[in-house]
């Protein structure tokens, strides 16, 4: 019987893309036996993750957990729509969800962390499942945010279940108010958030690069007109209100009532929560964008499968 060493265990897990417990129990159910292990493993189906990480995987959920002051939000990726329907995708993505909140925004760390109830990690728990279910899988990303006295609020945007779906958004606001009525209004603004997608939380936030690109578009579009110099700069300046309008979280219109902008709104709720309320900041994960997915022709692949005959 052969040695099963880590050094094994590591190489069976490359070779195969299984967990690491799987290799190790393969290993020691083929005493030691390096083929034997492999054999064992595409038996039970949990050999075939490698094979599969090559796919494109851009749908799946987005998972988001508060608890209190803090929040997190990740997005666990499938390659078909119809994954993000299934039980145990969804309950692995509410589980690595809450796992992190103490992950503090970094992937490797979390994937590394233990998963509750298995005796894998989450990486590992991953891998298995994608043995399981047949698709390709991927902890794309994660983020935390928080305050020191407030909420942080959420809203889930074509939920599967609560706490997961299409579009996560996360709210932190900061304030010695009414906590429930402070969360309310978090709510409220993630939703705003979730339907008009700014840009940047407040105008020193915005990117500088950005606005100079702005401005030197505004500014020759102004000049086209042969208006005089002092009066082209007052419609530069128009124009980068317009932008910081469009872009600005603070400097849009409120969805709850569009004659009210965002910052205007959070000064008004304030009032009623007691207490003075500063928006710190807030983090939101659409499901697959920045994506490359393929692209597939239809019409050519029609003729081609026909001129295959």
């Amino acid at each position: 019987m052969a040695e099963v060493t880590a050094a094994l265990v590591k190489d069976l897990r490359e070779k195969t893309g299984a967990g690491m417990m799987d290799c190790k129990k393969a290993l020691a159910e083929t005493a030691g036996d390096f083929e034997a292990a492999i054999d064992w493993l595409r038996k039970k189906g949990l050999a075939s993750a490698a094979k599969k990480s090559g796919r494109v995987a851009a749908e799946g959920l987005v998972g988001v957990a508060t608890q209190g002051p803090s929040g997190a939000v990740v997005e666990v990726n499938a390659e078909t729509d119809f994954v993000g329907r299934n039980e145990q995708f969804q309950k692995f993505v509410e589980d690595v969800a809450k796992l992190s909140l103490s992950a503090g925004g970094d992937v490797e760390k979390l994937k590394g962390m233990a998963y509750p109830g298995e005796s894998r990690n989450v990486g590992e728990q991953l891998t298995h499942l994608v043995a399981t279910i047949g698709e390709n899988m991927n902890l794309r990303r994660t983020a935390t945010i928080g305050v020191e006295k407030g909420v942080v609020a959420s809203y889930i945007h074509t939920a599967a279940k609560p706490g997961i779906g299409r579009i996560g958004v996360l709210v932190a606001l900061e304030s010695a108010g009414d906590a429930e009525k402070l969360n309310a209004l978090g709510k409220q603004i993630a939703m705003h958030v979730a339907a008009v997608n700014p840009l940047f939380l407040d105008i020193t936030s915005v990117d500088a690069a950005a606005l100079e690109r702005e401005k030197a578009i505004y500014r020759e579009q102004a000049a086209a007109s042969g208006k005089p110099a002092d009066i082209v700069e007052k419609m530069v300046t128009g124009r980068v209100r317009k932008y910081y309008e469009e872009v600005v979280l603070l400097e849009q219109n409120y969805i709850m009532d569009d004659k009210t902008k965002v910052g205007q709104a959070i000064e008004k709720a304030a009032k009623d929560i007691g207490a003075p309320v500063k928006l710190k900041g807030y983090l939101r994960f659409a499901l697959g964008e920045g994506i490359q997915k393929e692209e597939k022709d239809f019409a050519a692949e029609v003729a081609a499968t026909a001129g295959a005959r």
